[in-house]
């Protein structure tokens, strides 16, 4: 949530920021409601010390003193309870008004509208060579009996599918070797819960951005939503927490299924499992304190980077701009694989500071001392293993038709080093 101090403060400057995010809506009614608020607290105040200089007559007044000052004590509680109503009514108001604001956008997030404004700032490593025409991961899937499309699509629908076989075996080892790694940097590893409640989805600024996006389950009964990333409980674990600053950053990897919509993806990625609605990913997290977000920030970047590296992608960083930023995104990477077959990088991971957006909505605070206020909170993809899995059997594909295990992932892959060889 927007820091509503920072907003009248400075509200020049954020509504600048937030021009940056495209941004449409009108700040005057948040800051109409609070100043309404002010004035309503200021009147509840007064008479409450009206109130207590009346309790203190009261206890020393004379008999025929009492019963005039006990009437107008009366008096003002009645007026004091009068005002409550309209005090609730409009924090109600000023709290739905301020769901509405996305998180500003640091000012190294470039100026753009979409995705086409994204600025590429890093290329690593060279296109893969081939001396034979290859094949995409839909053909290869079919070929060596991977993934079935066909099959989940007349079980579940559109943008299901099957893994089958070694890409199973795949997918596990692609779990192992980033676990594995982000536990050595001191990641706690995490299975949490996929199905939350509203309040969890609005606490992490997917709601009411993404609503359209989620999932709800038994909206007359269970009232759940299915999670689109592990960053959703992740986030929760300190819900309404006051953390010592000495044990900053706390940081953390999930591994969850993930489930999207994909509402706004019409004709978009029909081919293959680049854009599914159920997916596998391993996620990190990180709570910190403010002074050090963007320095975690690249940090977790780093680790992305070297997940790419070591599996022998070539890649490019993206700093994604402010148009094409999320509700809760300060800032964010996108880290994109080139893809053979469509000869285009293609997103595979993405690393977001959120600053305190959402540590405001789920009342996540550090302590140091006597200070208390609120904590930053990152988040980063570890390794999305449908479209990691897309990228290893484009890249790693050999000129016999079979497909070359990366060699970091090959202690996972029972001596195997080929699929389909």
């Amino acid at each position: 949530m927007i820091d509503l101090k920072n907003l009248l403060e400075n509200r020049e400057k954020v509504q600048k920021a937030l021009a940056k995010k495209h941004f449409t809506g009108s700040l005057d009614k948040i800051l109409e409601l609070e100043s309404r608020k002010r004035k309503l607290m200021r009147a509840s105040e007064e008479l409450r010390s009206k109130q207590n200089k009346l309790s203190k007559a009261i206890s020393v007044a004379k008999d025929d003193q009492k019963v005039k000052l006990l009437e107008e004590s009366k008096e003002i509680k009645e007026k004091i309870k009068a005002l409550e109503p309209a005090l609730q009514e409009i924090e109600l108001q000023l709290e739905g008004e301020a769901l509405l604001i996305p998180n500003p956008p640091l000012d190294s997030v470039p100026e753009g509208k979409d995705d086409t404004d994204n600025k590429a700032i890093k290329t690593v490593g060279s296109k893969p060579q081939f001396n034979f025409k290859p094949l995409d991961h839909v053909e290869l899937g079919k070929k060596h009996d991977l993934i079935d499309i066909e099959t989940a699509g007349n079980m579940s629908g559109t943008r299901f599918h099957y893994l089958k076989n070694e890409a199973v075996l795949l997918a596990m080892a692609l779990q192992q070797f980033v676990i594995h790694k982000l536990i050595s940097k001191g990641f706690k590893p995490i299975i949490p819960p996929v199905l939350v409640k509203e309040k969890a989805m609005i606490a992490t600024g997917f709601f009411p951005a993404d609503r359209n996006e989620i999932y709800h389950v038994n909206p007359e009964d269970d009232n759940l939503y299915l999670v689109g990333t592990s960053e959703v409980p992740l986030c929760m674990l300190h819900a309404n927490h006051i953390i010592d600053a000495k044990n900053l950053p706390l940081r953390y990897v999930g591994l969850s299924t993930c489930f999207r919509r994909e509402a706004g993806s019409y004709g978009k990625d029909t081919h293959g499992i680049i854009r599914v609605h159920q997916f596998d990913k391993v996620e990190m997290f990180s709570f910190c304190h403010p002074s050090k977000s963007e320095e975690e920030h690249e940090f977790i970047r780093s680790i992305e980077e070297e997940i790419m590296t070591e599996l022998g992608f070539h890649y490019q960083v993206v700093n994604i701009c402010g148009g094409d930023l999320g509700a809760p995104a300060a800032k964010k990477y996108d880290i994109e694989v080139w893809i053979p077959t469509q000869e285009k990088f293609r997103e595979l991971t993405s690393c977001s500071n959120c600053t305190d957006f959402q540590a405001r909505r789920g009342g996540i605070r550090y302590k140091d001392g006597n200070t208390k206020a609120f904590l930053h909170t990152l988040n980063g993809t570890a390794v999305a293993i449908g479209r990691t899995l897309v990228a290893i059997m484009e890249n790693y594909q050999q000129a016999d038709g079979s497909i070359k295990i990366p060699e970091v992932l090959l202690g996972y892959m029972g001596g195997r080093t080929h699929i389909g060889k």
